[in-house]
């Protein structure tokens, strides 16, 4: 979040901002060396990609929703705060060490800001992986069920982890018979879409702005699972 906060002040386009949201979590080096040593070179290849791609779109799609309206008001109140003070700095010729002062006292309101929405997202999360019951999720992903890849997209919405905390769970999946690509779909799911996250994206986002990006990533998510069960 206060990278996502430091993103609009600087004055990226919130599309971009929205695709560094979407892929950082679901594309990094960790992940990937989990990914080759889980499921091989090629699968991971096929998986970076489309995770690049799956972060790029659904930024392109939201940049073309022109969303920066449903920012919440809390993130307009420091933007414009942020403004002034650039423009008191642009006015004169302030070394770096003197706007320590003024990015601290920014740092401090940031943190003070999104820390209740941090530790509330982080306990969802955790009671969520305590009371999921044990072949919960095989009875629902199986390969015969046509809509297997939307409801393990959806089944993920409860749940937050890393992808490096997730992989595991994916390969036990994948060995119990369900597809490679709605086991994938989950695991996007579990990262880039959860109740938690939401919890964290509120402070940033009107209900509505969080309504429009899980919309569009959940389907991208839903695409990419789909077409990697056709790949393998």
């Amino acid at each position: 979040m206060p990278l996502f906060i430091g993103f609009v002040k600087g004055g990226i386009p919130l599309g971009v901002t929205f695709s560094f949201l979407i892929t950082s979590p679901l594309v990094n080096e960790v992940a990937i060396g989990l990914f080759i040593g889980l499921f091989g070179l090629k699968t991971t290849v096929i998986y970076v990609v489309s995770g690049i791609l799956l972060g790029t779109i659904s930024g392109i799609i939201l940049q073309k929703l022109k969303l920066e309206k449903y920012l919440t008001p809390w993130v307009q109140q420091v933007l414009e705060k942020s403004q002034k003070e650039t423009d008191i700095f642009e006015t004169k010729s302030v070394v770096f060490k003197d706007r320590l002062p003024a990015i601290w006292i920014d740092t401090k309101t940031i943190l003070k800001g999104i820390l209740p929405y941090v530790l509330i997202g982080i306990a969802i999360g955790g009671l969520m992986h305590g009371y999921i019951p044990e072949g919960f999720f095989e009875q629902y992903m199986n390969k015969d069920n046509l809509f297997a890849v939307p409801i393990a997209t959806i089944l993920a919405v409860p749940m937050y982890s890393n992808a490096s905390g997730v992989l595991p769970v994916v390969q036990v999946l994948v060995a119990k018979g369900i597809p490679l690509g709605t086991a994938i779909a989950f695991m996007m799911g579990v990262v880039g879409l959860s109740l938690p996250e939401a919890m964290l994206l509120k402070k940033v986002m009107t209900f509505k702005l969080i309504g429009i990006f899980f919309g569009v990533v959940t389907l991208c998510i839903i695409i990419s699972g789909y077409i990697f069960n056709i790949i393998f």
